[in-house]
């Protein structure tokens, strides 16, 4: 098959309709995160498209480029986000996106191309399993089936904020209090926040698709999550949850309260977000029940970077240690201004 790689400058419905019956398509390659992304991280975009000889769509290729003097220079295919790389009808169309990527990232001098794909590719270049998702199977339209594969102690520990009084609230409209308990939890753990209008975009752009919800103990949000639905899988991109309520478990309650409506909703697929093997937060995610997916990262090294920063990495360990003692109000200003070059 002949293959003419450009960028795309077609209606954006062009490219969605590649995307939507694409094999391994997801969310983050929807076309609606390039104007979110540009208007409000700031960041270049470069969306690739690949073309049969009849200029018929055959592949897509949305690229970001993030770049700081700190953190370093990088050309990344979705950056904040789990998946968006290459996409192609067949190996030649997802081949010819991944030259054409390495070509900018040889020619923009950025340190390092990152491919973020839920599937294994036929590409020749290293790849990186340090992020795994995990994921539970529902039965479609029966979250009471769900319910009893549950373990009876993880019953008991979604009862008991129940027996509390927290209730959970689903909405648009639920996007302030989200923020709250996301920012608060997000400096606690020593790790800059996300802006507030991030989100709001999200609610805008894609009201069909995102998900908030929060958990309410006596007229507070205390816990709180954001999703995104995606065929028949809903992620959990999102969640926190304040350590001050830890003793009532609020998470518990939110986190079924997302699985209890993704299965009356019809779907087959409750993924509980990416997370580092081993670590605490896998854990947690195991409990339910769930199966580790690998996340399949290839990376073209152009400069002194190997990977993409990690709040893992040694030479950032100093960050969270000074993050966690910002006054909330500070580090809410702040936190945009720096997440935004960490990829």
């Amino acid at each position: 098959m002949t293959i003419m790689v450009e960028r795309f400058a077609a209606a954006p419905a062009e490219w969605d309709a590649f995307v939507q019956f694409a094999p391994g398509g997801t969310h983050c390659h929807l076309w609606g995160w390039k104007p979110l992304i540009e208007g409000v991280l700031g960041h270049e975009c470069i969306y690739l498209a690949a073309r049969d000889r009849d200029g018929k769509v055959v592949g897509v290729l949305p690229l970001v480029r993030v770049s700081s003097r700190l953190f370093g220079s990088y050309l990344v295919s979705m950056p904040f986000l789990n998946s968006g790389g290459p996409l192609g009808s067949d190996a030649a169309a997802v081949q010819g996106l991944v030259a054409r990527a390495i070509e900018l990232a040889r020619s923009s001098g950025v340190d390092l191309l990152e491919l973020r794909s839920r599937t294994p590719l036929a590409l020749d270049l290293p790849v990186s399993h340090r992020k795994i998702t995990v994921v539970l199977h529902l039965t479609p339209g029966d979250p009471g089936r769900v319910w009893r594969t549950l373990g009876a102690k993880l019953r008991s520990q979604i009862r008991r904020p129940q027996k509390e009084g927290i209730t959970v609230r689903f909405g648009l409209d639920q996007v302030g209090a989200f923020f709250r308990v996301f920012s608060e939890h997000m400096r606690d753990l020593g790790t800059p926040t996300q802006p507030e209008r991030l989100f709001e975009a999200l609610a805008e752009t894609f009201p069909a698709d995102v998900w908030f919800g929060c958990a309410y103990y006596g007229g507070r949000a205390v816990a709180a999550g954001c999703g995104l639905r995606w065929d028949s899988e809903f992620e959990m991109t999102w969640a926190s949850a304040l350590k001050a309520y830890n003793s009532v478990a609020p998470n518990m309650l939110l986190y079924w309260s997302f699985i209890e409506r993704a299965a009356e909703q019809g779907l087959a697929f409750f993924n509980f977000g990416r997370c580092t093997p081993g670590s605490g937060t896998h854990r947690f995610k195991q409990q339910w029940g769930s199966v580790d997916a690998p996340l399949w990262w290839y990376h073209h090294a152009v400069g002194r970077r190997v990977a993409t920063p990690s709040p893992d990495d040694g030479a950032f360990a100093w960050g969270p240690r000074v993050w966690r003692r910002l006054p909330l109000a500070l580090a809410n200003i702040l936190g945009p201004r720096v997440v935004r070059l960490i990829p």
